[in-house]
């Protein structure tokens, strides 16, 4: 038989996940009558793929929503008074739900918008130079998976430094960011990966 602790931990996974889940660029596409942004450019429904449609409110407002559900997400596991441990698995089960949506047939966006939310709520100052790092890479580059993978490769170190007991669940998330970006990966290696 399942414990309190247990069942409270799990409800936080699974609203996490349900959250996670909502496709905000879709959502926002189709009620400003904009294309489905996984019928153009490269075919991924995140902020970036937005923008590339040319439409600078509907990437921001998607940007604010993926954001959104992230550091809602954690907002929620905090107020069920989990460790800040136990809140670091409710970011994973956001990121899942952003890439793998129950609502998508377990599709999605590559989840670095759902992740830094997350992140801020956890522990603002690591969020604040994750973003940092994300927003300069992007700035310098003009490469928005390389701004994305250097984020990802960078955050372990800085969560060991300031925040340990999140290195698992900040890990795993990286992990996962990583492999959501293996074929820009290969794009990057190759010189191919299309700029902003």
């Amino acid at each position: 038989m399942l414990g309190t602790e247990t069942i409270t931990i799990l409800s936080a996974v699974a609203v996490a996940y349900l959250l996670g889940s909502v496709p905000t660029a879709i959502l926002v596409c189709h009620s400003m009558g904009i294309a489905d942004p996984r019928q153009q450019g490269s075919g991924n429904p995140g902020t970036t793929n937005v923008l590339r449609a040319g439409n600078r409110l509907a990437a921001l407002i998607t940007l604010v929503g993926d954001l959104s559900k992230g550091a809602l997400s954690i907002a929620i596991a905090n107020w069920l008074e989990l460790s800040i441990y136990e809140q670091g698995f409710a970011g994973i089960a956001a990121l899942v739900g952003h890439i793998w949506s129950i609502f998508m047939r377990f599709t999605g966006g590559k989840g670095v918008a759902t992740m830094l939310g997350g992140c801020l709520v956890l522990d603002y100052q690591l969020g604040l130079i994750q973003c940092t790092v994300w927003c300069g890479l992007l700035i310098f580059r003009r490469i928005s998976s390389l701004a994305a993978i250097g984020m990802a490769l960078l955050s372990p170190a800085l969560c060991w430094l300031m925040v340990p007991q999140l290195i698992i669940p900040i890990g795993i998330m990286c992990l996962i960011i990583i492999a959501t970006h293996h074929q820009n990966i290969r794009k990057l290696m190759a010189g191919h990966e299309s700029p902003l």
